[in-house]
């Protein structure tokens, strides 16, 4: 492992340089910020480079330069700058730290490109909201309030909250639906391999015997023979499929309807409106809690919202509450997304003057609730898996078994 020389900055604003051996900067800034530290800059003494990892991290730069942000990097990044600020950095300092911190050349660029708008004279705002795919409306407008207010640190620090948040539940999420992904192109890969090398040698026998086939079979014979012959079309036609599917699911009207299904499925809808509850009114309470206006922060949620209803829902809403209404009334005639629970509990918080403490409490719930489910959906989705497949075997084992025991029986 190289050896850096670093200068680093304490919480009360002291600067110590020093040396440390470390398997890059990112670890080594992991390391500092164990003992406290903050790191400025660090390099390797002249003459001395890391061989050994060299083309590791050749190939990760090349893997990363196009890689989309995640979620943890943007996480990282803002705590970072929080805690940069506290310790007495200038904005400019501190993005060039970070800058030279990450890993992620893309977000290193885009960084880099900030901090230099930033020392021109623009605010970190409206340097944010040039990269929208990285930072979202959300973000750019809590930044924005942030600034104004002269709060920053502490607006970075409800983002940061917030996007750890919704790690949380994403994680949750995604490992839920890891097990029913996992079963169903298992299935699917085996449904191929038969067809591909068991349903011929079944064919070969059918027709030396010249049997009469069920209808099924000859489906199942008929689509073995046409995945032999033209497997690279059978592959495009799946991957054409894939994507035929993943376009029209953007299309605003395809969305909506699916969106609907979502909400009244046995188990989805009550998912989906947990979800969409526990963001609404996470986001909602961190927005309110930064100073941004209710109406706005309104449409600014809607926009993180991923089910078209309750998004729709929401912007009506605002411009319900714009016209002078409450919350809590606005949102009532949506009882088929929001619970009364909701409804009552929004409504207590607006009459009490405590609503972003109140939708922070809701969101804990919902969060807890999903958490919940999400621990039990394996053992719900498992009978219906079961039941799928189940199907699937027993639709090609009658299909294959049926002509034998006709022939065992004219025998």
């Amino acid at each position: 492992m190289p050896i850096y020389l670093y200068t680093a900055k304490t919480q009360t604003g002291q600067t110590k340089t020093d040396s440390m051996e470390a398997p890059d900067k990112h670890e080594l800034a992991a390391i500092l910020r164990q003992q406290g530290l903050v790191l400025i800059s660090a390099h390797m003494p002249e003459g001395i480079k890391d061989k050994s990892s060299s083309k590791w991290l050749s190939l990760q730069k090349i893997l990363q330069r196009f890689g989309k942000i995640s979620l943890v990097e943007k996480m990282i990044f803002t705590q970072h700058l929080s805690i940069m600020i506290k310790a007495g950095l200038s904005l400019n300092q501190s993005l060039r730290v970070l800058a030279d911190q990450t890993k992620s050349p893309k977000f290193k660029r885009t960084i880099n490109q900030i901090e230099k708008e930033v020392r021109e004279g623009q605010s970190l705002s409206k340097s944010l909201s040039k990269h929208p795919t990285i930072f979202d409306n959300l973000y750019v407008n809590m930044v924005q309030v942030g600034e104004t207010g002269g709060n920053l640190e502490n607006v970075l620090n409800i983002l940061t909250e917030q996007m750890r948040k919704d790690h949380e539940l994403l994680s949750r999420i995604k490992g839920a639906m890891t097990y029913p992904i996992v079963i169903i192109v298992t299935m699917i890969g085996v449904g191929i391999l038969m067809m591909i090398k068991v349903i011929p040698k079944l064919t070969a026998i059918f027709t030396e015997l010249n049997m009469e086939l069920p209808l099924s079979t000859r489906f199942i014979i008929g689509l073995s023979n046409f995945l032999q012959k033209n497997s690279l079309l059978g592959l495009a036609i799946l991957i054409g499929l894939f994507f035929l599917v993943k376009m029209a699911m953007k299309n605003k009207d395809v969305k909506k309807i699916l969106h609907k299904i979502y909400l009244v499925l046995p188990i989805t809808g009550s998912i989906t409106k947990k979800i969409n509850s526990a963001r609404f009114a996470r986001t909602l309470s961190s927005l309110i809690e930064s100073g941004v206006a209710i109406v706005k922060s309104m449409q600014i949620v809607a926009g993180t919202l991923n089910n078209v209803n309750f998004r729709d829902a929401l912007i009506i809403s605002a411009e319900q509450v714009q016209k002078g209404k409450d919350l809590s009334t606005s949102l009532a005639k949506y009882s088929n997304l929001y619970t009364p629970m909701v409804i009552q509990m929004i409504k207590i918080g607006e009459e009490t003057g405590s609503l972003s403490d109140v939708l922070k409490n809701l969101a804990d719930f919902y969060e807890e609730e999903i958490n919940n489910i999400t621990k039990n959906l394996s053992s719900v989705i498992e009978p219906i898996i079961m039941v799928v497949v189940g199907a699937a075997v027993g639709f090609f084992a009658i299909s294959m078994i049926q002509p034998m025991y006709s022939m065992i029986g004219g025998v």
